[in-house]
């Protein structure tokens, strides 16, 4: 099945069950109005790619297409949906998906408040996915540990903030903070939906690891280096956040000494576009951009090397491979 085939039944699983709860929540007061349309707006565009890596790890337990899945699957757009919102507020971004977000449109307090209602949400969905119950008890245990996970990874994002560089807590971050929910999590979790052996979910587990890290490292690239008009938001969040990135402790490490200094001043203050202009020629000079390219491009290589030592069907096979395209391309 096509990845846009995917993504179109996984757009209308989330439409029908938004109606559905958009109109139970307007129902309680009509003045709940602008945090369902919120809501709604949240959840809107985006590539689907974890639901499409839970429908895969389904696939790859040897079941069958089921639009049951389809549904379970796409609540985890709804966790990625609330973990965005909460990002936002955090990260005090303007944009998402080219548009305002979440806490400029309502404030802070009712986006949190909309953050919220989409976990709340995405448990509904999955647990009334049509799957059954048996099926969805397999996988309790890792809906809480991928959110426990994505829960730690912020926190310490948070906490690693203006601290001293170190490429190999960034990398801790990186795993822990995207990668895992982004791509470990919800292919494990279709693919215990599904029943897979353990040596099954071990050889998945050689695929999902590196490529959760190249995910987030070309995440990371793209939020620095990439056209605002193609990710949708802003190119100086990470930079004026401070954000303890791999490729920022690179550039940090492998600066000569004057830019290093240079890049330190920067940091300490205000970061507008010339101070971001100025930060992006220092990372280019001290190679860290082409360094993180490389590790996208060698996580990108063992995520297929891994795949290739995996018996699946070969749809699903021809489906994770593109997979890897999707979350490392242009990087």
């Amino acid at each position: 099945m096509p990845v846009s085939d995917l993504r179109a039944r996984v757009d209308r699983a989330l439409e029908e069950f938004l109606d559905d709860e958009v109109a139970e929540l307007v129902a309680l007061d009509a003045g709940l109005a602008p945090v369902a349309e919120q809501a709604r707006v949240s959840v809107a565009g985006g590539k689907r790619i974890r639901p499409a890596f839970c429908y895969w790890g389904w696939r790859a337990a040897g079941q069958p297409d089921t639009e049951s899945m389809v549904r379970a699957a796409a609540a985890l757009e709804l966790v990625h949906a609330a973990a965005i919102v909460h990002d936002d507020i955090i990260d005090r971004s303007p944009l998402r998906r080219g548009r305002p977000t979440a806490h400029q449109r309502l404030g802070d307090g009712l986006a949190i408040m909309v953050g919220d209602l989409l976990l709340g949400w995405a448990g509904q969905l999955f647990h009334a996915s049509g799957l059954p119950r048996t099926f969805v008890a397999r996988a309790v245990s890792l809906w809480t540990a991928m959110g426990r996970e994505l829960i730690a990874g912020e926190c310490l994002e948070l906490l690693s903030t203006g601290a001293p560089a170190d490429v190999g807590r960034s990398l801790r971050i990186v795993r822990f903070k995207t990668g895992s929910y982004t791509v470990e999590w919800p292919l494990r979790i279709g693919a215990v939906l599904g029943g897979a052996a353990p040596v099954m979910l071990e050889a998945l587990a050689g695929y999902t690891r590196p490529l959760g890290e190249a995910f987030q490292l070309r995440d990371d690239l793209w939020g620095v280096f990439g056209d605002p008009a193609v990710t949708g938001k802003s190119d100086l969040d990470d930079l004026a956040g401070r954000k303890p990135t791999a490729l920022l402790a690179l550039a940090l490490e492998h600066a000569g000494r004057a830019d290093c200094e240079e890049l330190q001043e920067l940091l300490r203050g205000a970061v507008g576009v010339p101070e971001a202009d100025r930060i992006r020629q220092i990372m280019r000079r001290s190679g860290a951009a082409d360094q993180v390219r490389q590790m996208i491009g060698e996580r990108a290589g063992a995520a297929r090397t891994a795949l290739a030592g995996v018996r699946l069907a070969p749809e699903t096979t021809r489906a994770l491979t593109l997979l890897i395209d999707e979350v490392t391309a242009d990087a």
